[in-house]
């Protein structure tokens, strides 16, 4: 189940979903999904579905991973990108296969560990990791070209709005019973533009850590 003719499968399903960005595809073609689940769910690791992680946390569908990460990158190469919600480090891993740095920020410490142990294996070094609240995002690593989130706050935090840089890009879900995919781009100082995506469901963005 964790053959390539089945990761082959994923990427038919995601082209046939709209997902257009061959550097995206080759990507989540060449991630190994499986090694980020646990080992009684890895057969489950190329269906088109959020799976759990423990601690009240999914991994995201590979239909969403791959839409973010094209609209993040829709507008050209990024150098420097947030990740809030490190989660599995499945997200991360295909980040820091097409942009040149990650900072990834998550509350729950042992999420962090095991995803940390994963990205070393896959010799996957670009990526700088905090251990914190993520609605504040990482101030001292701003401004970032990209900002992307994995979990949905009742609005967009101002904090990293403010730590985004000009023409920068923010994929963000956001809202309660129903979510909304949002994408924010930096015009100027404080001028930002607003576009809507598509109904998502995302764990909600809690304040706070767990170690």
């Amino acid at each position: 189940m964790t053959s390539r003719r089945t990761r082959e499968r994923m990427i038919s399903r995601l082209r046939e979903q709209g997902i257009k960005d061959e550097r995206v595809l080759e990507v989540l073609l060449a991630t190994p999904r499986h090694l980020f689940l646990d080992e009684a769910l890895a057969h489950r690791a190329y269906e088109d579905t959020a799976l759990p992680i423990g601690f009240n946390q999914t991994i995201s569908q590979p239909y969403i991973v791959a839409r973010m990460t094209e609209i993040l990158l829709a507008a050209g190469p990024l150098k420097k990108v947030l990740e809030v919600g490190t989660g599995s480090g499945y997200q991360t891993a295909v980040l820091a296969s097409l942009v040149h740095q990650v900072c990834s920020v998550e509350r729950i410490r042992p999420l962090q560990d095991r995803a940390r142990q994963k990205l070393q294996r896959l010799k996957l070094f670009n990526v700088m990791m905090r251990h914190s609240d993520g609605g504040m995002g990482w101030p001292e690593q701003g401004p970032f070209d990209g900002i992307l989130v994995t979990a949905a706050p009742e609005e967009v935090p101002e904090e990293l709005l403010e730590q985004l840089a000009i023409d920068g890009r923010l994929v963000i879900p956001v809202g309660g019973n129903r979510q909304q995919l949002k994408l924010v781009i930096r015009k100027e100082e404080r001028v930002f533009e607003t576009r809507v995506l598509e109904d998502v469901n995302f764990v909600p963005l809690l304040s706070g850590t767990i170690r």
